[in-house]
């Protein structure tokens, strides 16, 4: 499902994305979907969404949670990454020329390496700006007082307003599409969506797995944790961190296997 913030979801206070809010939506979704009685239910999350899929099991928003999956998120990388996230958000373009612009970004910046699953994941993450970033009237009045001030002057000087008023043009064009939501601005939910989550994993009373990018992303909670038994874990290397987006098949194969496991279904013949 798209969480406040992402894909099409459109809520009243977008701007609240505390892990409470986003586990009781979550709740909410399957109880106008099924009512009283839902099915047996599997929850997957990545990243942030693991984190929002923890919290959603912890609090047992869905009471018919057969299982959950989180990929690629741990409480002690986790919290240790926000320190530098400000940064990251920094460095990202601020705007794109079309979608297909921002796929091109997030696979040639190595975000995602699946081009294919780019296309579908990228398109979510970004909306058509509501007005140009900069304003068509300033670039206007701009560009008429260049060309006052270049009939009075040298004829050299027509090739600098030219690519001036090119310049302001370009800008226009490529102030297209933005972030559908700053990030930045919601800082003050990023230490409640990490902080104690690896503890709150393992107390989840259903059948878990772990799918992470490299094994060095575990924790001390969690390597305790999965030496006991308590949780599935499998590391899928050559991955960014969107695991299920860079080996979709792999995660396929890991989700199946669980789910035959734990008897939540069983492998048909003939299935591809």
């Amino acid at each position: 499902m798209d969480l406040r913030g992402h894909g099409d979801a459109k809520v009243k206070n977008p701007d609240d994305l505390s892990a409470e809010t986003m586990a009781k939506d979550i709740g909410k979704v399957v109880e106008v979907l099924y009512g009283e009685n839902p099915p047996p239910i599997m929850m997957i999350g990545h990243s942030m969404g693991g984190a929002i899929a923890v919290h959603t099991a912890a609090a047992n928003h869905v009471p018919s949670l057969l299982g959950l999956c989180v990929i690629d998120v741990v409480e002690g990388t986790a919290m240790d990454a926000l320190n530098s996230m400000q940064n990251f958000l920094r460095s990202r373009p601020k705007t794109f020329k079309s979608v297909e612009n921002a796929i091109e970004w997030s696979v040639k910046s190595g975000q995602i390496r699946n081009i294919e699953s780019a296309r579908v994941s990228m398109a979510g993450q970004v909306k058509k700006c509501e007005e140009p970033l900069s304003s068509p009237g300033v670039s206007k009045s701009i560009s008429e007082g260049i060309i006052e001030e270049e009939e009075e002057e040298e004829e050299e000087c027509e090739s600098n307003h030219k690519r001036k008023k090119e310049d302001d043009q370009e800008i226009k064009k490529e102030s297209l599409y933005t972030w559908r939501i700053e990030l930045s601005k919601t800082e003050k939910y990023w230490e409640g969506w990490f902080k104690g989550l690896s503890s709150l994993f393992l107390s989840c009373p259903v059948p878990k797995l772990l799918l992470l990018a490299g094994v060095d992303r575990l924790d001390k909670d969690l390597t305790i944790g999965q030496m006991q038994g308590k949780f599935q874990m499998q590391v899928l290397p050559q991955c960014g961190h969107a695991v299920h987006e860079d080996a979709p098949e792999k995660v396929a194969d890991a989700l199946a296997n669980f789910m035959v496991r734990h008897k939540f279904t069983e492998f048909k013949d003939g299935f591809p």
